[in-house]
């Protein structure tokens, strides 16, 4: 079911430490928001990339492939208000 309220764009930066640590900013890059996320994993990421809208072409897929083989990147993401809720709760 498709939300008929605005998305919210946030910013997820992900670094390889063993494994994947995913942080989430306000869309100023400013305020972090308090939900953190680990995966073992490079393809949880990548669903969670699509799930937060963040393929939206296949440039930014090459794109976050890439990061993902460097270790380290970001991508925006446009989250429904329930996804969001789910980043401000730790």
């Amino acid at each position: 079911m498709t939300s008929q309220y605005p998305r919210q764009r946030v910013y997820m930066s992900f670094q390889f430490r063993y494994g994947w640590h995913c942080q989430f900013l306000e869309q100023d890059l400013k305020m972090p928001l308090p939900r953190k996320l680990h995966f073992k994993s490079a393809e949880k990421v990548i669903e969670l990339v699509a799930r937060g809208g963040g393929l939206g072409n296949l440039e930014s897929k090459q794109m976050l492939d890439r990061a993902l083989e460097m270790g380290r990147g970001g991508v925006f993401l446009s989250l429904t208000p329930e996804q969001y809720a789910e980043l401000l709760h730790t």
